[in-house]
């Protein structure tokens, strides 16, 4: 019996549609800015320690906070349950979209763009790339499919920063 439930298991994971996955990378993505609005900044304590470079930016910023990755990680795992898969396979998702929005933070702070500045593309594609294509294959997603998601994802995540903004939920509208 337990074979037959790993087996099911794994061709759940192979029927994993689009707009699944996508759900996980917005959940993903969305958690820390939910969480902000929520909680402001208890314990929102800063990735990067609040240090900051010989050039005298940050390294990162106080909108990349522990609490962010930490929330993340949990409500994406969450989310992949309440959809029928592993909620392991969710949390690697939230912690690599995560590990994604870091990388670009960490770009843009080297770039001196100001931290919360907007950067099209270099905002979005890394925390929905770094998922995605390291999972596409557990997700049981083609390469095209996930530039698909990627494409689909930068779209979304700038029509809904612009109604969040508008709901006095996000702080800028992108």
């Amino acid at each position: 019996m337990h074979s037959r439930q790993i087996n099911n298991h794994n061709e759940k994971i192979k029927e994993i549609t689009l707009l699944e996955a996508l759900i996980l990378v917005l959940t993903a993505n969305g958690t820390p800015v939910l969480a902000s609005w929520l909680l402001g900044q208890h314990l929102a304590y800063p990735v990067d320690l609040k240090r900051s470079t010989s050039d005298g930016n940050r390294w990162l910023g106080d909108s990349k906070n522990i609490r962010g990755i930490v929330l993340s990680t949990i409500a994406t795992a969450l989310a992949a349950y309440m959809l029928g898969y592993d909620w392991k396979l969710g949390g690697i998702i939230g912690l690599l979209a995560m590990t994604g929005d870091i990388i670009s933070s960490f770009i843009k702070r080297r770039m001196g763009m100001p931290v919360s500045s907007q950067a099209p593309g270099l905002d979005q594609v890394p925390e929905s790339l770094l998922p995605l294509a390291v999972c596409a294959s557990p997700l049981g997603l083609q390469w095209y499919q996930v530039l698909i998601l990627v494409g689909v994802f930068w779209l979304l995540e700038l029509l809904l920063s612009r109604i969040l903004y508008a709901l006095h939920i996000r702080k800028q509208p992108y």
